[in-house]
């Protein structure tokens, strides 16, 4: 079952408490530390509907964006003014037109290479796209936000116009996150239509993800909590990864 199909309908609208402005925030402070250039060329891993992107776009910077879900894409490139280059491609698999400045993901898309090797190949191929010191900014849920917070448990919304029901389960063992949607939008009749995707994400360890971005080529790496932006600790929920 293919996520981010059905889900793209209603995803802007479950996701409007997603801190993106702050999080947009992050990565100019970023920016700025490692010297990328302010109207530099930048490329966004798993974009989605293009929130981070046009952000990003009017803050200046020329933005090539990639989903491997093209009903997210058609969703991103129908509100684009910003002549965003909008990429139908996996990012384990990339290959651009030229080379880029910087490299960005949010919103855990890297969480989503499940094998150890699909994870270094999208590392690899970024680091063969960037420019000589170029950084490569992403962000990566962490193995206690799987193991504590959505562990198995059962999370509702309900909205005037859609709702849902997502069924968390976690493999502590293989530490794969599944977690199983339910979701019923309201059609032109004023019923509902049932739609259900399901979606796998992986509990990386830090020093996995670090010894795979130094097999990539990677020198000089960083990790810090997401959201004090300072060196993670044991309940820290999201992390980032600061790769050049």
């Amino acid at each position: 079952m293919e996520s981010y199909t059905s889900f793209a309908m209603v995803y802007d609208e479950f996701m409007d408490q997603t801190p993106y402005d702050a999080w947009h925030q992050n990565i100019l402070d970023i920016f700025k530390k490692y010297d990328v250039p302010s109207q530099g060329k930048i490329l966004e891993l798993g974009c989605g509907t293009g929130k981070m992107t046009r952000r990003l776009a009017s803050s200046g910077y020329d933005i090539t964006a990639v989903d491997n879900s093209l009903e997210m894409l058609e969703i991103a490139g129908s509100s684009d003014k910003d002549g965003i280059l909008y990429v139908l491609q996996d990012m384990a698999d990339l290959e651009l037109p030229r080379k880029v400045d910087a490299a960005v993901s949010v919103c855990d898309c890297m969480n989503y290479l499940l094998e150890e090797e699909e994870l270094f190949s999208a590392f690899q191929k970024v680091k063969k796209y960037l420019n000589p010191h170029g950084i490569f900014m992403f962000d990566m849920n962490s193995k206690y936000k799987y193991e504590h917070l959505l562990a198995q448990n059962t999370f509702a919304e309900d909205r005037e116009d859609a709702s849902f029901i997502w069924d968390n389960f976690y493999d502590e063992k293989q530490r794969i996150n599944e977690y199983q949607l339910s979701l019923f939008i309201r059609n032109q009749e004023g019923t509902y239509n049932k739609y259900e995707e399901v979606h796998l994400q992986k509990a990386y360890e830090q020093e996995e993800v670090r010894e795979l971005l130094k097999r990539a080529g990677f020198t000089e790496i960083d990790i810090l909590d997401a959201e004090t932006m300072r060196k993670p600790d044991e309940k820290t929920e999201r992390l980032y990864y600061i790769a050049g």
